[in-house]
């Protein structure tokens, strides 16, 4: 990971912006001191338009892909609830209104 300060940033900008593309991460400072990270988008085509904008602006950040272990479903087993007391306490919840 590269760490730049702004001015480099700001005189360099689509230098810097190829290489995020090619998956390089910036760490951007101001003053020595960190002020953000510029960092690639992943599996953008996932996402619709209006995501995808909303990532580019900041706004929203796209979740990582990463495989949950063996052992969480082995050791969270669910527990069993007939189908009689769920509707019961769905209808019951809902009449409380």
């Amino acid at each position: 990971m590269r760490a730049i300060k702004t001015a480099e940033l700001k005189n360099r900008l689509s230098c810097y912006l190829d290489g995020v593309r090619r998956g390089e991460e910036v760490l951007i400072r101001g003053r020595d001191l960190p002020v953000t990270k510029i960092v690639p988008l992943t599996n953008i085509d996932d996402y619709e338009s209006g995501e995808a904008e909303t990532v580019a602006a900041g706004i929203l950040r796209l979740p990582k892909k990463e495989k949950l272990p063996a052992s969480f479903r082995k050791d969270n087993k669910l527990p069993r609830i007939s189908l009689e007391r769920v509707v019961k306490a769905v209808t019951d919840e809902r009449s409380e209104d």
